[in-house]
């Protein structure tokens, strides 16, 4: 039994009006937020980056796709882990119905991974994805673009990630525990599996060149989680229980 308040018609219409204004309010500053990223710096992309893709090696101008827009999900697929990051999973099965959008807006969405292209287009297979995605192996790009983290990082406990440092190491007694989730959900120990993050990257082509222009990453990716938009608006809202959503084929099998 819920044990939220009930009220009439009318007390409900003048709530609903009273938020309504703050929903205004804060769809004001989110427009105010994306002209905000959009006058960000555009800053040169001067490292030669290679990528695997279905189509063979490519640079990072090639995954423009002949566009001059290029959004980069850095989805958590590691080349230790069995299967894609069950979190970046559901961010993704948004992906399929926004890409064919995007890209005729001039705009490529692509996912990138460090493990290696086969990795990916066999878990791209089992999850019913068509969006592109590439395989940045043995190349840098993840770890200039802060969703990828050296053993000397976490060594010293000073993991660079959203702009910051953190230490992801688990506290005394925990690692087991912490061990045990990420084998669950990747088949890694927690130190494989966290020294990968989520995170997004915004690219613009001009002349030849490669320009980055923005990287939003953790709770900066709440807006991609299209199943989130839905909670925020549902009676219980996310009613979040610890590790609740799956990869979408795997709710029948509890």
């Amino acid at each position: 039994m819920t044990s939220h308040k009930f009220g009439t018609r009318e007390e409900w219409l003048a709530a609903r009006l009273e938020l309504l204004e703050a929903e205004k309010a804060l769809t004001r500053r989110s427009d105010e937020l994306a002209r905000r990223r959009q006058e960000l710096p555009w800053v040169r992309i001067g490292k030669q980056y290679r990528f695997e893709t279905g189509e063979g090696t490519a640079s990072l101008a090639d995954l423009f796709q002949g566009r001059s827009q290029l959004l980069v999900y850095h989805f958590m697929l590691g080349p230790d882990y069995t299967a894609g990051c069950p979190s970046c999973s559901a961010i993704a099965d948004g992906f399929n119905g926004s890409a064919v959008h995007l890209a005729n807006h001039d705009v490529t969405l692509c996912a990138v991974s460090r493990a290696p292209l086969a990795k990916l287009q066999a878990y791209k297979r089992r999850m019913g994805w068509s969006f592109p995605w590439a395989s940045s192996y043995g190349s840098d790009f993840n770890f200039d673009f802060g969703v990828a983290h050296t053993r000397q990082e976490w060594e010293a406990g000073a993991v660079t990630y959203n702009f910051g440092e953190e230490d992801l190491r688990p506290a005394a007694g925990e690692k087991s525990s912490r061990d045990a989730f990420s084998q669950s959900i990747v088949g890694t120990d927690w130190q494989t599996y966290r020294r990968e993050g989520p995170g997004m990257s915004a690219f613009a082509l001009e002349d030849g060149v490669v320009y980055h222009t923005y990287s939003a990453y953790a709770r900066g990716l709440d807006g991609l989680w299209g199943m989130y938009q839905w909670l925020d608006r549902a009676p219980l809202g996310r009613n979040e229980t610890g590790h609740w959503w799956r990869r979408h084929d795997e709710y029948d099998s509890e």
